[in-house]
């Protein structure tokens, strides 16, 4: 199992940015999935969460200009960030618990994506 996660950049305070984690393999059920963000010599925080039947929640820093969704036919997690501010920069990281199968078998996992830098300029 893998999340790919795309979709960072470089954008001006106030503008728009879409991320995108798409998860592949051998997967059963995608659970919770969520975005994750760091700045260097910090601690990972949560951006965003969505569980498997659309309920979300947000860090209060980013509530009324971050939305979250998925699309479960594509194994894919959306944040969809307006309004951007500097301090919005950073490596943004998708999560997902993820019940796959292998070997005759199925387990439950959390699985992280690659990082997709986000760079918010004043």
């Amino acid at each position: 199992v893998q999340l790919q996660a795309s979709g960072g950049g470089l954008v001006q305070a106030g503008g728009s940015l879409r991320l995108s984690c798409a998860a592949s393999g051998s997967i059963s059920r995608i659970n919770g999935m969520g975005w994750y963000r760091q700045d260097p010599g910090k601690q990972r925080e949560l951006v965003a969460g969505i569980n498997s039947a659309g309920s979300t929640n947000y860090a209060d820093t980013v509530k009324g200009r971050f939305t979250i969704s998925r699309d479960n036919a594509k194994n894919t997690v959306y944040l969809q960030m307006n309004s951007l501010k500097p301090e919005d920069t950073a490596v943004y990281f998708c999560n997902a618990a993820i019940t796959y199968y292998s070997n005759q078998y199925y387990y439950t996992a959390n699985f992280w994506g690659q990082g997709t830098l986000v760079t918010v300029s004043s």
